[in-house]
């Protein structure tokens, strides 16, 4: 029933109004209720509990959540009693927010429901997991008398979907052992939050479970494992798992399209396409939303155009969903005008919409992009979250701060993306000020991710102390979070404690990864600890935290040439699955370190062999392991071929090492020559070397 229905209604309840207690209240349960009309209520003689809980599940399927808190308020005015069917529609709706949901959570114990009712507890428990109050919600759990399965199913899920999936895997184990054991929605709750490759290991643990307890005969089962691996981007899995369903049901098809679609082989999400049209299945509009997303992987115009084509001979190409995928494809191509023409075809147009074709523009020119989001306001939508996290990003300098002014104007400032994106922005536009009054006016320092870029920008500027102490108040920090804090301790010197925070993270079940491996791997190339370089490797090797990375092995070899293997550098070197520049430049600076200038000269001529061009680091490592050889004669020919051959201009570190290494063995008037001939001035570091010199052999020039 629509809401032009609603004078008839109300006709109808004038009669209905002095009769007993009639169904009238179900009319209006189809129709959205204003807070004009709410007093229509109050005028039937004989009301109840049940006409007020009716209005209330209206207004909160109509979304209109204030005014099902102003109906609840009316109705405890009136010592109507609630029920579990007042509070479960409102603790159930999405918009409501976390001090609402705590105001209910106190109605409901001076009620009583929250111990009497599962219900209205299982739907408090759930407001407050979605809204990421985990130990109100583990208490409220952890409180009531009386569990269903649905209570378990739901905190299993409010886990699960906030990202914390293993705390919600270890509630399924329990789930396990209880009285009640798992359903299908059970599976569907743990399901439902794996979202990275961190969590297979997880993942493999729940699809055993699902073949232990044959779970794999339900489509929706299948299909949220299918889901789930496709996540994880473990496509193997996923290409083997889809092969041995016997039912493909169109939610299949279209969850293996759109898992190949978001990985490293979107062409496969074509393939399967292809196929399920070869076999009958109809398509919807996810079908083609997730094979244009794999043509935008793939920079395939042609294919685009032939979805979009599929699309008009559906009928689908006008609705807002596909019309949003086309107009993201044809501006991530660069066809302006046809991204724009088929934005003006969508009749329907809603925010995902305008933000598919600003994004696009924020690709072209930032003018734009700008004239864009007026038109976007002057057509009576507000911009959102991801509309201001695409176009801060891609603003000029002087339009950052026209944005800023919109930001706070539509009430984004303490939004995580958008505070995020606005100090990112001004930090890149080095205007380092900007960025830090933004962070401090939004109080953002209780948000984990723009307390992660604010905290970046400390890092650059040594303030560590303030790294500390913001990254330390955060109630949840991420992995992000602590990268930064050890990479921090190990800039400041403060080593022991960068090794007590990865102490305490292993505890606590924490994974290594790549970054926090360069940070620890450096520690120790600092402190001389061979041994605990070693541990780490071991680690690195066994969590996979990217051992397969270049940068992770050319740290690696820095970390064991400096504690004194270069047996296990060249190891390191030689079980490199890629190298680069850097990996050649570790391993001569190695042989330098340990005075095997040969060998490193040999390295240096066999990395240019393999095609690679030396930079100033690697000059810079070639001419140290002359240094360290005693080689002026070799030195000095790299020293020439680095400007005349190559055209590197030598910098005051490479000057440095000649430097020394003249006057270590005496020859003094090339020294000065080379002092004096420099582009820049001497500094000194470099006089106190030649200082030392003249003393060494008695020469005062």
């Amino acid at each position: 029933m629509s809401s032009n229905l609603l004078p008839i209604v109300k006709s109808q309840h004038k009669i209905l109004i002095h009769r007993p207690f009639s169904s009238s209240h179900r009319s209006y349960n189809a129709v959205h209720l204003s807070t004009k009309d709410h007093h229509v209520l109050d005028e039937t003689p004989q009301r109840s509990s049940a006409s007020y809980d009716s209005a209330i599940a209206a207004s909160c399927r109509s979304g209109h959540v204030s005014e099902s808190c102003a109906l609840l308020s009316r109705m405890m005015a009136l010592n109507l009693r609630p029920t579990r069917f007042t509070f479960v529609p409102i603790l159930s709706s999405q918009p409501l927010d976390f001090s609402c949901g705590t105001h209910l959570h106190s109605l409901l114990i001076k009620t009583g429901l929250v111990h009497s009712d599962p219900y209205s507890a299982t739907a408090l428990m759930g407001h407050y997991a979605t809204h990421r109050g985990f130990e109100e919600a583990v208490k409220l759990f952890d409180e009531m008398p009386v569990r269903t399965l649905v209570t378990w199913n739901c905190i299993i899920a409010g886990f699960s979907q906030t990202g914390f999936v293993q705390d919600s895997f270890v509630l399924f184990r329990e789930l396990l052992r209880s009285e009640f054991g798992p359903s299908e929605s059970s599976f569907l709750s743990v399901l439902s939050g794996f979202q990275s490759s961190e969590s297979s290991c997880l993942l493999e643990q729940v699809h055993g479970l699902v073949l232990r307890l044959s779970m794999g005969s339900y489509s929706g089962v299948s299909n949220a494992l299918l889901y789930a691996y496709s996540n994880c981007f473990t496509d193997t899995v996923s290409e083997r798992l889809f092969g041995d369903l016997s039912v493909k049901d169109l939610v299949t098809w279209n969850t293996i399209i759109a898992g190949f679609s978001r990985s490293a082989m979107p062409e496969r999400a074509l393939e399967f396409f292809f196929e399920m049209l070869s076999q009958g299945v109809s398509l919807n509009e996810n079908t083609l939303a997730s094979v244009l997303v794999a043509c935008i992987a793939l920079n395939s115009l042609v294919c685009g155009e032939l979805i979009h084509a599929k699309a008009v001979k559906h009928n689908l190409s006008t609705s807002v969903y596909v019309g949003s995928s086309l107009v993201d494809f044809y501006a991530k191509s660069k066809r302006w005008e046809d991204a724009y023409a088929m934005f003006s075809e969508v009749p329907n147009k809603n925010v995902v919409t305008w933000n598919a074709l600003i994004t696009g523009y924020s690709n072209k020119d930032s003018s734009d992009m700008l004239v864009l989001v007026r038109e976007m306001l002057c057509s009576g939508f507000r911009p959102n979250e991801f509309t201001f996290s695409s176009i801060l990003r891609k603003a000029s300098a002087l339009d950052l701060w026209q944005l800023h002014s919109l930001v706070i104007r539509m009430g984004y400032e303490n939004n995580d993306y958008v505070s995020t994106a606005l100090i990112s922005s001004y930090d890149a536009h080095d205007m380092t000020s900007d960025a830090l009054a933004c962070t401090s006016a939004s109080d953002c320092s209780i948000h984990v991710a723009p307390s992660n870029v604010l905290a970046g920008i400390y890092n650059r500027m040594g303030r560590y102390k303030d790294t500390k102490e913001l990254l330390l108040q955060l109630q949840y920090p991420d992995t992000i979070s602590w990268n930064i804090l050890i990479a921090s301790c190990a800039k400041n010197g403060e080593y022991s404690e960068a090794l007590q925070l990865f102490k305490r993270l292993q505890i606590a079940g924490n994974l290594l990864d790549n970054y926090m491996a360069v940070s620890l791997l450096s520690i120790c190339s600092k402190i001389n600890n061979h041994g605990l370089g070693s541990t780490l490797h071991g680690l690195i090797i066994k969590t996979n935290a990217g051992y397969s990375e270049t940068f992770v092995s050319n740290v690696l070899m820095d970390m064991y040439a400096k504690c004194g293997s270069l047996k296990s550098c060249l190891r390191v070197f030689r079980e490199m699955g890629e190298r680069n520049l850097m990996s050649w430049t570790s391993l001569i600076s190695g042989f330098g370190l340990h005075g095997r200038m040969n060998e490193a000269l040999e390295t240096f001529m066999q990395m240019k062999s393999d095609g690679y061009r030396p930079d100033k680091v690697a000059f810079l490592a070639a001419l140290s392991a002359c240094r360290h050889g005693g080689s002026v004669e070799h030195a000095m020919l790299l020293f020439e071929n680095m400007k005349n051959v190559y055209g590197i201009e030598p910098e005051m570190d490479h000057y440095i090492i000649l430097v020394d290494l003249l006057c270590g063995y005496g020859h003094l008037k090339e020294a000065e020559k080379m002092i004096y001939g420099m582009p820049f001035q001497p500094n000194p570091v470099i006089w106190r070397i030649f200082l030392r010199g003249c003393q060494t052999y008695h020469q005062f020039l």
